[in-house]
């Protein structure tokens, strides 16, 4: 699967440019917000810890019965259209 790109594409470029050229310069532009670094790495700790403690936290079996759950579920036929 081709990687997403994060460069915007010709009809993002064209849109901007006319927004640009049609919007009134004298109203202020809002400024890009910025994510707080602090949230992002809590947010990124917790990702990091979450499958390990959770299968830390259930028995054998559950995680047993989790496995097949997820093969049966990849490996199920899909619905022809």
């Amino acid at each position: 699967m081709p990687k997403r790109s994060s460069k915007p594409d010709a009809n993002e470029i064209a849109f901007r440019v006319a927004q640009e050229s049609t919007r009134d310069h004298d109203e202020p532009v809002a400024p890009k917000k910025r994510k707080n670094p602090a949230a992002v790495a809590l947010g990124r700790r917790g990702g990091l810890k979450g499958g390990k403690a959770r299968a830390a936290s259930l028995t054998k079996e559950q995680r047993s019965e989790i496995a097949k759950k997820a093969a049966q579920t990849r490996w199920r036929k899909k619905p022809t259209d």
